[in-house]
């Protein structure tokens, strides 16, 4: 269930460029705490520049925890994370063991949030990892993805979330939590409704992907995703053709550079069915796309870590945040328009029957692999 809170300050950040000078800028001004949460923190030009910042705020008696994912940072040099422990900054690893031959679904579980908390004063939530944006091989154009900066009561929630979690982990790495005050939350710095809204393994299972779904049925002019994985269930399918027969434009802004060869083959085995039924779908060429947001109805908008697919909405640990306000929407969506003109590719009926058959077919084989395998670790076909 999601909780709505008023009177929030929410500034859209696009890609790194935007996103890292802003969140360096936040952690060199905190003054009690600061809980990091990323699936990846690369050691280039751009993770040591954060890094640098955590440091900088830890010499200064300022608490910063740094939570990193046990596969995202698989490769992050120990070195690296032992100059920071030297000088004060508390790093845990969520699920360290990452073993490829254990096919158990609690394996599968990874931190994929990307989280900060700074304060009472500023929360930073989206889909940008630390890493730079040209840190991607064979690309010239910088990586496409967007970040949210968070002022006001909804830090509350997510301050308790990030503590939660941190104890959580450091409980089961038997590290020692002290005790941290509870920073005072900025008051009435905005005017923008919010919610924030968590994919756990316990209680919020299915809390992403509900807000999806509410939003989604209860549309009434125009549905906009760009998400840079996307792979949903029976039901999600169902309630954007259910959207799109009522008279909803739905367009969806997906990745067209391959990535992740599973995922991109299974997720084109939909294209056929989502075409026939009018629903618009392009794909984003002209740089990797990691992109996570929606907006509907010009005022129903979200930014966050959770892809649409089985390991986003079923397995990971994912955070978003769901915003109810025109002008924010209309920001988004701007943005995320002015992506389909300069660098997408619009997929048409016609050309997507006719020219693609081989990629169809194998598609249709990946996709029943895909599905067999979530069978297998448990996991029904609705999803």
């Amino acid at each position: 269930m999601m909780h709505f809170k008023e009177d929030n300050k929410i500034t859209l950040l696009r890609s790194g460029v935007e996103y890292f000078p802003a969140l360096e800028a936040a952690i060199d001004s905190a003054e009690q705490e600061i809980y990091l949460q990323t699936y990846i923190f690369e050691p280039d030009a751009t993770g040591l520049r954060i890094g640098s910042a955590l440091k900088r705020a830890a010499t200064r008696g300022v608490t910063a925890r740094l939570l990193l994912d046990g596969f995202g940072c698989q490769d992050i040099p120990p070195a690296f994370v032992e100059d920071m422990r030297q000088v004060g900054v508390e790093v845990l690893i969520y699920r360290p063991k990452i073993s490829p031959w254990t096919f158990k679904r609690k394996r599968l579980r990874r931190l994929h949030s990307k989280l900060v908390v700074i304060d009472g004063r500023i929360a930073f939530v989206g889909g940008i990892n630390i890493i730079d944006d040209l840190n991607t091989p064979d690309q010239l154009p910088p990586r496409k993805d967007y970040a949210v900066s968070i002022e006001g009561p909804l830090l509350v929630a997510m301050r308790a979330h990030a503590r939660r979690l941190w104890r959580s982990v450091a409980w089961r790495s038997k590290r020692y939590i002290d005790a941290v005050k509870q920073p005072e939350v900025q008051a009435r710095p905005g005017n923008v409704r919010a919610a924030f809204v968590v994919r756990d393994n316990i209680w919020h299972r299915r809390d992403i992907e509900k807000a999806y779904l509410a939003a989604i049925e209860n549309a009434q002019s125009e549905i906009v995703i760009a998400n840079s994985y996307f792979l949903p269930g029976i039901r999600f399918r169902r309630a954007l053709i259910a959207a799109r027969s009522r008279g909803v434009r739905v367009v969806l802004l997906l990745q067209a550079r391959v990535e992740y060869v599973v995922i991109d083959f299974a997720s084109h085995a939909l294209y056929s069915n989502f075409l026939r039924h009018g629903i618009e779908i392009y794909e984003y060429h002209k740089s990797f796309m990691h992109s996570k947001v929606a907006v509907i109805d010009n005022q129903w908008s979200t930014v966050g870590s959770s892809n649409i697919d089985p390991f986003s909405l079923l397995l990971a640990r994912e955070v978003n945040i769901v915003v109810q306000d025109s002008d924010f929407a209309a920001t988004l969506r701007a943005d995320i328009e002015r992506s389909i003109e300069d660098g997408a590719h619009k997929v048409e009926p016609e050309e997507w029957v006719r020219g693609h058959t081989v990629r169809r077919f194998i598609s249709w084989i990946v996709y029943g692999l895909v599905r067999l395998a979530l069978g297998v670790i448990g996991y029904p076909n609705e999803h």
